[in-house]
C-alpha cells in the first residue's frame, strides 16, 4: 500500500499508525515533527503531477481542506481517492478507526483509544459561555453549524452564537458580531494566526480565549489530548480595553 495525504491530520494519524504506507504529503503536513516522505505542495494547490508520479495506491482528501477538481483529476487519471468529511467527533473517531483499518492496522493504534476515552467525558466551561468563533479577519470569517470544530466546542461547553446560521462559515462584520453580545471570543491560530496582539483588540471588553488550532481542528492523534488543552486554554481568556 503506497498512500499521499493532501490532510495534514490525516498524514499525522498514517504517519503515527502505519509510517511504512505513507509515501508523500503537503508542505503543510508538520506533524509528526521530522516527517520524512515527498512533498506534493499545499493542501489547495498540490502538484498532482508529482502525486500522480509517487504510485500511489490511495490518496486522502477532505472536503474542507482540499478542492473537489482535484480529486475530480485525480480519479480521471485513475488514481483512487478517499473523500473524508468529519463534523462532530464521534464521527471524525470512526472514520480514522475505519480508514487505519482499511490501510492495514491490525488493531486500533492507543492514540486512537486515548482519544475515545477522552472525548468520552470532557471537561466543559460551567457554566457554559456564548461565543462568536473567529476563524479569519479582513474579512471576518466565523464557524457557522455543522462543523467539525464547532463539535469540538460545543462538547467543551462553549455555545456558538451562530450555530443555527445557514451558512457553515458566515462572514459577518465586525459590527454584527458585536452585536450578538458575546460572552467569550473564540480565536484560534489556525488557520488565520490570531495572537494576542491580533485579534482581542477587536472586541474590547469581552474574554478572548486564544486556542491552539491544531487541537480544535485536527483529526487525529491530537485528538488524544485536545480536550484537556483547549479546556485549559478556554479557561485563560484575555481581556483588552
Amino acid at each position: 500500500m503506497r498512500v499521499v495525504s493532501l490532510v495534514p491530520s490525516l498524514t499525522e494519524a498514517v504517519a503515527m499508525t502505519l509510517p511504512q504506507v505513507l509515501v508523500g504529503a503537503t508542505d503543510w503536513c508538520s506533524h509528526p515533527v521530522g516527517l520524512d516522505v515527498a512533498r506534493v505542495g499545499g493542501s489547495k494547490y498540490p502538484d498532482l503531477d508529482r502525486v500522480r508520479a509517487l504510485r500511489p495506491d490511495l490518496v486522502l482528501l477532505n472536503v474542507e481542506e482540499n478542492r473537489r477538481a482535484d480529486a475530480d483529476a485525480l480519479r480521471a487519471a485513475g488514481v483512487p481517492v478517499r473523500v473524508t468529511y468529519p463534523r462532530t467527533v464521534p464521527g471524525a473517531l470512526t472514520e480514522l478507526g475505519e480508514l487505519l483499518a482499511e490501510l492495514g492496522a491490525s488493531a486500533e493504534p492507543d492514540w486512537l483509544r486515548a482519544a475515545r476515552l477522552a472525548w468520552a467525558e470532557p471537561p466543559r466551561l460551567t457554566p457554559p459561555r456564548r461565543a462568536v468563533v473567529p476563524v479569519w479577519r479582513r474579512p471576518w470569517v466565523v464557524l457557522g453549524g455543522d462543523t467539525f470544530a464547532g463539535d469540538v466546542l460545543r462538547r467543551l461547553g462553549v455555545v456558538n452564537a451562530y450555530d443555527e446560521d445557514a451558512d457553515r462559515y458566515p462572514r459577518p462584520s465586525i459590527a454584527e458580531l458585536r452585536e450578538r453580545e458575546p460572552e467569550l471570543v473564540v480565536l484560534p491560530d489556525e488557520p488565520y494566526k490570531f495572537t494576542a496582539d491580533d485579534g482581542p483588540e477587536a472586541f474590547p471588553g469581552v474574554p478572548c480565549a486564544l486556542l491552539s488550532g491544531r487541537h480544535l481542528t485536527w483529526y487525529g492523534p491530537s485528538l488524544a489530548e485536545a480536550p484537556a488543552v483547549l479546556a485549559d486554554q478556554l479557561s485563560r481568556p484575555v481581556l483588552v480595553g
